[in-house]
């Protein structure tokens, strides 16, 4: 299993590097799609119909958007929103979601076939975000807990993907990310989306576990480490390039 970002994570970056005159409107609408079908946006202001992507992108511009975040909560854990209801509940329902900049206005990614619709939803834009750095030594620190943890519960023997996983966290990703940025976040980024697949592959049948008292072992030594990659990687869409 290849790392890989959430679409909402996509959109987060490519919107950004758009808005700031770093990728064309052309470029940011492919890499948000990639190998997706059409997108398409619905809930404009003064939009009755759903609008593809491409018109999506420059309306929210006009809107006064200026850059987007992207949002990974969980319950009990509302990393990147910061309201209303509306949309907290919406984002935490499908599990992602895009908070916009300046322009008072989220987005949620309904899955549709094979294409996505995004949702757009009154939503705050001054939120709380983790610091890039304290968020990637937050995430190394977690990764080397969680490992062990792993190694003890031997997850490895059943899941030899994660064991492959842990050997590649020093190559670099195959992430699709904007030409120009910093390094921390494309590091921080890959760090993130790797430690997300190793947390996915881990829990698949519950790695292999047999009885409850390992499953919930299993997913105790993973939580940290979810949490960490979240956090991560919100933290690197918050801050894609450098002042």
């Amino acid at each position: 299993m290849s790392a890989s970002l959430p679409v909402s994570a996509r959109f987060a970056l490519w919107f950004t590097a758009f808005a700031a005159g770093r990728a064309s409107l052309d470029e940011a609408r492919d890499r948000i799609v990639e190998d997706d079908a059409a997108h398409d946006v619905v809930g404009l202001p003064e939009q009755d119909e759903p609008v593809p992507l491409i018109l999506g992108l420059g309306l929210l511009r006009a809107e006064g958007a200026r850059a987007a975040g992207l949002a990974l909560p969980v319950a009990g854990d509302p990393l990147g929103l910061a309201g209303p209801a509306a949309f907290n509940n919406e984002v935490l329902e499908y599990g992602e979601g895009v908070v916009l900049d300046g322009g008072e206005l989220g987005l949620v990614p309904h899955r549709a076939g094979a294409g996505v619709q995004w949702l757009a939803l009154p939503a705050a834009t001054h939120r709380q975000v983790p610091d890039p750095s304290e968020a990637e030594a937050a995430l190394r620190h977690s990764l080397l807990g969680t490992t062990e943890a792993l190694v003890d519960l031997d997850v490895a023997r059943w899941r030899p993907e994660v064991a492959d996983e842990l050997m590649a966290l020093r190559k670099s990703t195959d992430l699709v990310l904007p030409h120009a940025m910093a390094p921390r976040a494309v590091r921080l980024a890959g760090l993130a989306a790797r430690c997300r697949v190793i947390v996915e592959l881990a829990l698949e049948d519950d790695g292999g576990a047999v009885t409850a008292t390992e499953i919930d072992a299993r997913r105790e030594a993973l939580l940290p480490l979810d949490h960490a990659a979240r956090r991560g990687l919100v933290a690197a869409c918050a801050y894609p390039f450098d002042a």
